[in-house]
């Protein structure tokens, strides 16, 4: 969600790749929440940090502890910025029914997307 969001609200100013420690597959309720913001990621893929076009990044943000605890180490040159969001498929893993599910991901959705906005802004302090 993080990589649509960039890329839709900032792509004149940033060029957002997304990366995990590990694959899991793109969620189905994420395109689905995404969608009702008019972004489709339907094609976007999940993928590792070594697969990315490049290495050689200004800013690498993590939006996940675990992300944040294990992530690869960067160029000394990389600013690495840690903002940590809830794991919607965690939070949705007892929900009763798919709109209890999809509000836990519209909240982080609309949680990464406050933050989204404050980009460029934010790294440079």
């Amino acid at each position: 969600m993080a990589e649509g969001l960039t890329r839709h609200l900032k792509s004149d100013h940033l060029i957002a790749y997304s990366a995990g420690i590990e694959c899991h597959g793109l969620n189905p309720y994420a395109v689905k929440v995404m969608r009702e913001l008019g972004i489709d990621i339907s094609g976007h893929a999940s993928k590792t940090v070594d697969i990315l076009p490049t290495d050689d990044f200004d800013y690498v943000v993590t939006v996940c502890d675990n992300a944040s605890e294990t992530c690869p180490v960067f160029p000394a040159r990389t600013r690495v910025i840690h903002r940590s969001f809830q794991d919607p498929p965690k939070l949705a893993e007892n929900a009763k029914n798919d709109q209890e599910r999809l509000k836990h991901y519209r909240r982080v959705r609309d949680e990464i997307k406050a933050f989204v906005l404050t980009l460029p802004q934010m790294l440079y302090n």
